[in-house]
Parts: structure tokens; sequence; C-alpha cells
């Protein structure tokens, strides 16, 4: 048993050869899956009677009412239900549209194809911008670090046979899109401060995961990013209401009970979906009230813990990867396809690893957050242990310790008195 403990703690079980054969197989079962759902599928139904690329539909059925200006019928659960039977049959399960209409703006042009097409036309977008957006946090964050080149061939087969892609691709869902965004605006925080702050701003469509890039934006005074956040939400409101009228805001804000009560508070997505403190508690038994006290507290301390690193002297790599994980952390609905959004996460951290060397329990941490979405809804379903939550919760405290050991040592270092040469 020491010998195992010792060999999680080192991360000297995590070697290349191990890496590249786990991601190989991994690759090649969420290929045969994919490949399974297609081949049994029914038309535009897989042998479960859901739409193939399930979550997709409700983007899909909520786009063809803006086709027809009738935007606002998407966010009604009786119409958009309607409306998904009418394009998969009459025993579709209902798929709810919860986003903010800024996501019109995707579905009514995807809605002008044939949905397969559309599905395709999506995945393979977002696709490629999640893994140009991994390219780049790469490429940023290892310049000038000295890490060895062979090293980085293996971030495109990690980017692509990653657990948390096969279950955004067998959703249909956004999490690509969302990683691409939150990823891209880390890397470009400080050299493109307003392309960064534009990308945040469109992050809004998930506005669940905008808590604590604001707070971290205020805290160390980056101006220019927060307003052109600001700036593009503004931008983006103003050419909503103009394309499909004031309704759409009205149907949005009369939405918003239904989905915190019934898909959130509920649980009608299914607890063991939810990835969140929340559902980690109803999941348990405990009552709504208490889920929403134990996930502000978590949040408060997400909040306390990002302001002192991201005005700390610690490396941008670990406040970028804290900040990823900490805005996951902090909602109370967030889903196991939204585990994508953690590539950049992982990417920034490698990158910080092999520049510097990995501390203690960091490899097998990353490992663990790059496996985990493969069994996490799983596991939760059948024995209710959740995954996810601890999962990120270890990566983010390794990021804290690391974070003041270095902080600590370049404070050090700075007040040593040098030799006058």
């Amino acid at each position: 048993m020491s010998r195992l403990i010792d060999a999680l703690r080192s991360g000297d079980w995590v070697t290349r050869p191990r890496i590249r054969l786990w991601a190989l197989a991994v690759l090649a079962a969420s290929l045969g899956g994919l490949l399974y759902l297609v081949a049994t599928a029914n038309g535009l139904n897989d042998f479960k009677g859901r739409p193939l690329g399930t979550d997709f539909s409700d983007i899909y059925a909520g786009g063809t009412y803006a086709l027809e200006g009738q935007a606002a019928l998407a966010f009604d659960p009786e119409t958009q239900h309607a409306r998904e039977q009418t394009i998969f049959g009459a025993d579709t399960p209902f798929y709810g549209w919860h986003y903010p209409p800024f996501l019109m703006f995707v579905a009514a042009p995807l809605a002008m194809l044939p949905y397969l097409p559309a599905l395709a036309v999506w995945q393979i977008a977002t696709l490629l911008m999640y893994l140009g957006m991994l390219a780049l946090v790469l490429r940023l964050a290892s310049r000038g670090q000295g890490v060895d080149p062979p090293q980085q061939k293996l971030w495109l087969l990690l980017a692509l046979a990653s657990p948390a892609a096969f279950v955004n691709i067998s959703h249909g869902h956004n999490g690509f899109l969302t990683a691409a965004l939150i990823g891209a605006a880390l890397a470009l925080l400080d050299r493109r401060p307003i392309v960064a702050g534009v990308l945040i701003g469109l992050l809004s469509y998930k506005p669940q995961f905008g808590v604590m890039i604001p707070l971290v934006l205020i805290a160390t005074w980056r101006w220019r990013v927060f307003v052109s956040a600001a700036l593009t939400v503004l931008a983006l409101a103003l050419a909503t209401t103009f394309a499909f009228g004031f309704e759409v805001w009205r149907a949005f804000f009369e939405a918003m009970p239904f989905t915190q009560k019934v898909v959130l508070e509920q649980g009608g997505t299914g607890w063991h979906k939810i990835q969140s403190v929340f559902a980690w508690v109803r999941m348990w038994g405990g009552g709504v009230q208490l889920a929403y006290a134990i996930q502000g507290a978590v949040m408060v301390t997400l909040a306390a813990a990002l302001v002192w690193l991201w005005r700390s002297r610690a490396a941008y790599p670990l406040k970028a990867a804290a900040l990823i994980v900490a805005s996951i952390l902090a909602t109370p609905y967030s889903l196991d396809y939204d585990f994508v959004a953690l590539a950049p996460a992982i990417a920034f951290l490698a990158a910080h690893g092999l520049a510097r060397g990995f501390a203690p329990w960091e490899k097998t941490a990353l490992a663990l957050l790059w496996l985990m979405p493969l069994v996490a809804r799983g596991l939760a379903e059948q024995t209710l242990i959740p995954l996810g939550v601890p999962s990120m919760l270890l990566v983010f405290v390794l990021i804290i310790k690391r974070a003041a050991q270095e902080s600590g040592a370049r404070s050090a270092s700075s007040s040593t008195p040098q030799p006058i040469v």
C-alpha cells in the first residue's frame, strides 16, 4: 500500500507511453460508442428514442422558432416540447431551452440546415475552436520556459481522446464553445485585453460560469478587460432585442423560475448528471436551503482564495487554471459535459509543471481530472458517490498550495540582499 501511495504522490506512474496508451484506448472506446449510436439510430433518433445529439435538439428547435419570428416560444416548456415532438416524433423526451436569448444568433442559422448536417456543423466548428484554443494556451504558456517540444506532441491526442469531449459530442452540447471562450480569454488576458474582454462577454451565453471572472478582473484592476466584456454583453443585448424583439426577454425572465425550481432544485436533469456542490448535497438527501447554504459557503471560499491568488506573485498559469476550476465549482448548475471547460486548466497546469517540475500529487490529480468524466455520471447514479466536485476541489487546493510556496519563495528571493558587483 505504501508503494502505491508513493507512486500516486510522486506521479511517476504517469509516463508518456502510459499516457499515450490510455488516450488511444479511451479514444477507440469513444469512437466505438459514437459509431454504435449512429449505426443503431432510427432516422433522427437513437436506439432509446432520443434525438441524436440529445441536447442539441433544443437548440435546433428553438432556432426554428427564431426563424419564424417567434423566438420567445422556445422559452415556454410546452411549446418547445411540441416543436421537438414535431421534428423528432411524438415520443421525444423534453429538452428545455435554458439559455439567455443571445444563443438565438447561433440557433437560427443552424436551424436553416437539416437537423443532422446542423448537428455536424455545430460540433465540428466548436471542436475546431476548442483545439485552436488549446494550441494557443500551450504555445503562450510554454513560451520561453524551456518545455521540451516532443512532450507537447501528445496534446492533440489528449484533447481529442478526453472523456469530457466524448460526453460533449454524444450530447451535441456546447462544452467546446465554453472551453474555447474561457481558455482563449485567459490566454490573451494581458496580451490582448480588449479581445479577451470580448471573449468573456460572449461567455455570457452561459451566465452561471461568469461569477468569478468579474471578481478577478476587479480585484486585479483589469479595467480594459472588464469594460470590454461589459460592452460586449450590452451590444449582445441590444442586438438580441433588435433581432428578436422585447418579447424574447420577457419570455426568458418568466422561464427562469421553471429552470431554477424544476431543473435545478428538484433535480429534473438528474442529480448524477449535475456535477456541483449543490447537487451533491441534494443527492445525499439535503434540503434546498442547506444545499444553497453549502454552495454559497464554497463560493465565498473560492472567491477569497482567487482574490489572494490573483493578487499574489504566483505564476500566471496557476492563476488561470484556478479561475477556470473555480468558475465551474462556484455554480450550482454544471453538468458533466461542462467538464470540457477544464481542458484549458489542465493545459495551463501541464505547461507549468513541464517548465518548473511537478509538485507532489499534481500529476496524479491532473490524470484524475482528465479521466474523471469517463465515470463521474455512472458512479454517482449507481453509488451516490460524487467524483467531479472532489476531483476539482483537489486540483484547486493543490494550485493554491503551490502558489503559496512559489510566492513565498519569490518574496524570500527578492528580500535577500544581493552582493554589490
